[in-house]
């Protein structure tokens, strides 16, 4: 049997881009055989991809694209590890899932997966990550996407922190310049740091603020059980008023606001006036990766240590 060596693993792992462990054990059951060891990682793709399933993904990247100024599209694709989030190979592969979302006409993921992978017609979309997993040796997932077009304007994105957090934003405009394309960046940045629930006031469920009104008229009730119903009403509004400044995009004190006081809404108001525009910002979409998924807490380094004892 041929020795098998740590440069052969590393030559494997650079031609698969499987982990170590595979490529030490296709190259010993290949008896040192190069070819051989590369068949033998590719057939036992299926059955890895399969045992990788149930293992959480919670690391990753997200990614936004914009084509023309009109069409811009989102997605977040997770793995097990940071580390392999800033594999190249991984980021080139989320860059292609970034590109069909953008030419996508699913309406769900499901249908997303379903679709024929732009970039080998050959395969589905599901069936490009599957062999994504079993090349990258992680369960991979990609968890959502969204598709933004704008024919009245333009679609602004921002990326933040490499990767961690991804918005897009849905801009009417009659003018295009400079100045306009930075405060579509500047609102997508707001989008990415605050993290806003809705963009205005109008689209806020009537329920949720007749809800909160009758919580905070109560609260306000029993700290002055002796005000009347004008200054009640006062506290209310003034408690509720803050409440939608937190969650709503344009009430959101902006952050680069001069004064500390400016909401986003009055920056895209100055923006616009300066330039002699019309401007609406109607909508955004907004992901941070493993955003509401449970994290296992692992000992990586033990884990590592584990493999290389096998």
């Amino acid at each position: 049997m041929a020795a098998v060596t740590a440069s052969m693993v590393k030559e494997l792992r650079e031609t698969t881009g499987a982990g170590m462990m595979d490529c030490k054990k296709a190259l010993a059951e290949a008896n040192g055989d190069m070819e051989r060891a590369v068949e033998i990682i590719r057939e036992n793709g299926q059955a890895k991809v399969e045992k990788k399933a149930g293992r959480v993904a919670a690391e990753g990247l997200v990614t936004a694209i914009v084509e023309g100024d009109n069409v811009g599209a989102i997605v977040e694709v997770n793995s097990e590890t940071d580390f392999v989030a800033k594999n190249q190979t991984f980021q080139d592969y989320v860059a292609l899932v970034a590109k069909q979302a953008l030419n996508s006409k699913a309406a769900d993921l499901d249908a997303f997966l379903a679709e024929k992978w732009n970039a080998d017609e050959s395969k589905t979309v599901q069936e490009e990550l599957a062999s994504q997993i079993a090349v990258i040796g992680e369960n991979l997932k990609i968890r959502r996407f969204a598709r933004v077009e704008e024919n009245n304007g333009f679609v602004a994105s921002y990326i933040h922190m490499g990767g961690k957090i991804g918005v897009l934003v849905d801009i009417e405009t009659d003018v295009i310049n400079d100045a306009i394309r930075e405060m579509g960046k500047n609102v997508a940045m707001q989008a990415a740091a605050l993290k806003p629930v809705y963009t205005s006031r109008d689209e806020v469920d009537p329920a949720y603020i007749e809800k909160e009104t009758e919580i905070l008229t109560a609260a306000a009730k029993n700290e002055k059980p002796d005000a009347n119903e004008k200054i009640l009403a006062g506290m209310v509004q003034g408690r509720l008023n803050k409440e939608l400044k937190d969650i709503c995009l344009l009430d959101q004190t902006y952050i680069k606001a001069e004064d500390g006081k400016q909401s986003v809404a009055k920056y895209v108001e100055e923006v616009a006036k300066a330039n002699g525009a019309k401007i609406k910002v109607k909508s955004y979409v907004r992901f941070e990766t493993g955003e509401g998924i449970e994290k296992k807490n692992e000992d990586f380094a033990a884990e590592v240590e584990a493999q290389m004892n096998k």
